[in-house]
């Protein structure tokens, strides 16, 4: 039987209200981090756990001043550690809920190497990676997300480093959940949380969000009204990945390789577009899927990956069921006392 399946419901109906914190709430006027947070506020209501099953981490920046703005259990970790911690603190606990608030820059540099193991173990805890592609906390330098080229504090001439793509790290560290939203769309950044929190694994969800400071605009080019039409691709699971004004642009499989294609011209027909799968094993779509970028490709948002397998924590408690059920040492005496054992006299 999963975790999820044995964490105690709340007894009593639990509203936005009951995770609203009495910390002032120190983000920048306009800052993105208010839309996540507005978010956070409808999921954790909707999940059904009690209060106390909540813990939210954090690393350093300012995506982790988040546990001060959640009424739950939080803990604010140091620079790039907010994986470890909440590994430790799920694999202690398997009955919370646990959660990370992390930047582009606190989670795929200094905590990189947390982030790509936390992948690859599956440990069940859910991530939400704000991107805005830029060091906020510290004044603007570039990030491992900054665009080439961009001016930054650290790059007055334009950076020369090629940025990370986050579906690209989380697909190939074996990442199980991966899905990707904007700032500016509460509905679904509420909807895909709540997929993240279903998901039994370590669900990453990349929010493309907005810096007004240091990095405004950084995003304009998928979510402004003007082009989101034609650079936003909502994916659903079954359905064909269409999009545009009129939803007669779509994404064809041709050989190995994405095409755009318009439903109509040279022979196209809507059952020519690929379909969707999130729950697809294999991630050789849902990669090509993830890396889709303006001018040439729409973005994909929403759920691009949803893999079942198994979690590292329901493995480590059926070993550990294993072997307190199969072992002759039942208590620390017992374990004292197992093996060369010698009296001094």
């Amino acid at each position: 039987m999963l975790l999820k399946e044995r964490i105690e419901s709340s007894p009593v109906e639990l509203t936005k209200a009951d995770f609203v914190s009495d910390q002032m709430v120190k983000w920048c006027p306009g800052c993105g981090a208010h839309a996540i947070l507005a978010a956070v506020g409808n999921v954790f209501p909707s999940i059904g756990y009690k209060k106390e099953h909540f813990a939210m981490v954090s690393g350093i920046g300012c995506s982790s001043r988040f546990p001060y703005y959640v009424n739950t259990y939080g803990f604010h970790g140091i620079h790039g550690r907010a994986s470890a911690i909440a590994s430790g603190l799920k694999l202690a606990n398997p009955g919370l809920s646990v959660w990370i608030a992390t930047g582009d820059g606190d989670s795929m540099a200094i905590g990189g190497n947390h982030f790509i193991h936390i992948l690859r173990r599956n440990i069940d805890v859910n991530i939400l990676l704000f991107n805005n592609q830029i060091y906020g906390l510290t004044k603007g330098q570039y990030s491992p997300t900054t665009p080439i080229g961009s001016v930054t504090k650290t790059s007055p001439q334009g950076t020369i480093e090629h940025p990370f793509t986050v579906s690209g790290l989380v697909l190939g560290a074996q990442g199980t959940f991966f899905a990707r939203v904007p700032d500016n769309n509460v509905k679904l950044m509420t909807e895909v949380m709540y997929e993240a929190a279903r998901h039994d694994g370590t669900s990453v969800v990349e929010i493309l969000q907005n810096c007004v400071i240091f990095a405004d605009k950084t995003h304009a080019m998928i979510t402004d009204r003007e082009y989101r039409e034609d650079r936003q691709l909502l994916l659903k699971h079954g359905e064909p990945m269409l999009f545009g004004k009129n939803k007669d642009k779509g994404i064809m499989l041709a050989g190995n390789k994405l095409v755009v294609v318009t439903v109509g011209e040279h022979g196209v027909v809507e059952s020519d577009i690929l379909v969707h799968d999130q729950y697809r094993k294999d991630p050789g779509i849902q990669r090509m899927t993830g890396r889709m970028m303006p001018p040439e490709f729409p973005v994909a948002l929403g759920v691009i990956r949803s893999a079942p397998y198994d979690t590292y924590d329901d493995l480590m408690e059926e070993q550990l069921d294993f072997a307190s059920k199969s072992s002759n040492i039942k208590s620390v005496n017992d374990l004292l006392r197992s093996g060369d054992t010698w009296e001094i006299k």
